[in-house]
């Protein structure tokens, strides 16, 4: 791919919302600061990912398929929204995370309106000890090798859209989607073959 088609691809990029998410006004605002385009999919795992063009015209993820993306970031509120989901919900919590590892993808997990200090000194609503608290958290980092992100709420969709832009820069400088390209472009060629022959 040559620097002019990767430049394009990088242009096209937009960003996939899950499905899950609620639509709210703290949600769109949030969106409004992404900077690109956004929709809406059903992701595997995470709550964004990002989508892109190839230069042939096709996407990486065609609409109405479940995302399976190489990278991810799965956001939460604020430390009470990640205690309830080492609690209640760490059944499914923990297997959003098993699918995302079986893919080999990479996951981010930001955390608005936190810090590590709020967290060890139990600056948080839930009743969540802290200790079990940071032993969970620290399981998750070291077993889904995990990249962690503490920010204000304000903040949160720059990150989101920057991380999603420099995971797929890196992609696409490497090489990483040439492949995909190829061989979109040879399943044209036989499908052309084939109509040609079937025309003669």
């Amino acid at each position: 791919m040559d620097v002019f088609n990767q430049e394009a691809m990088l242009q096209s990029m937009q960003i996939l919302v899950d499905t899950r998410e609620q639509n709210t006004e703290r949600a769109r605002k949030r969106y409004a600061t992404f900077g690109v385009p956004y929709s809406r999919a059903t992701l595997s795992y995470g709550d964004y990912c990002y989508n892109a063009q190839l230069p042939n015209g096709e996407w990486l993820f065609k609409e109405g398929e479940i995302v399976s993306a190489p990278i991810a970031i799965e956001r939460k509120m604020n430390l009470d929204e990640l205690a309830m989901c080492f609690t209640r919900e760490r059944d499914r919590f923990e297997r959003e995370f098993q699918r995302a590892k079986a893919n080999n993808a990479r996951i981010f997990l930001l955390i608005e309106n936190a810090t590590w200090e709020n967290l060890l000194n139990g600056k948080y609503r839930s009743r969540y000890n802290q200790n079990a608290f940071l032993a969970s958290l620290a399981a998750w980092i070291i077993r889904y090798d995990l990249q962690l992100i503490f920010c204000k709420e304000e903040t949160s969709g720059r990150l989101i859209k920057e991380f999603l832009y420099r995971d797929l820069k890196e992609r696409i400088g490497r090489g990483d989607y040439d492949t995909r390209q190829c061989d979109a472009d040879d399943q044209r060629g036989t499908a052309g073959e084939i109509n040609s022959a079937h025309g003669s």
